[in-house]
């Protein structure tokens, strides 16, 4: 399968992907709404071609730091899960334009986001934070949707 380009596997109570999903080095979209994943390997981090992720629904409390090697990624959709924190290294991902993390119970802001250059929609709604801290402001003032 190192030729797909796209792959929907949502909706099939998946508990775990295969450590080899990062042979997979044509994929450009990875749908896995509404499975039964806890975690993601560490080996998604080698879809170099990787635009779009979106694992919304599933039951991922930590996502691997290898997300940050995603550096063609731009659209990242990880609503309804138990996410606590995002790693330090989201902070790489260059080219993200949309990160939905809706309905995750998130300790505080994602730090790691703040700088992001090509941020155009955040959406924090349903997540219990504190009260937005100053790059909140920076964001919004450069055009990018924060919704909270």
């Amino acid at each position: 399968l190192t030729r797909l380009p796209y792959l929907n596997a949502g909706d099939n109570r998946l508990e775990a992907l295969p450590d080899d999903i990062g042979a997979m080095s044509s994929l450009v979209e990875l749908r896995l709404e509404r499975n039964a994943l806890t975690s993601l390997p560490a080996s998604i981090g080698q879809l170099a071609q990787l635009r779009e992720l979106h694992a919304a629904g599933n039951g991922l409390d930590a996502l691997p730091e290898a997300i940050g090697d995603l550096g063609t990624l731009r659209m990242l959709t990880l609503r309804g899960n138990r996410l606590r924190r995002v790693p330090a290294s989201m902070a790489r991902l260059s080219r993200l334009h949309t990160l939905d993390l809706r309905g995750n119970p998130l300790e505080d802001w994602p730090a790691a986001i703040a700088d992001l250059p090509a941020l155009e929609k955040l959406d924090l709604r349903w997540v219990p934070l504190p009260s937005a801290p100053a790059w909140v402001a920076t964001l919004r003032a450069r055009g990018c949707l924060v919704y909270a």
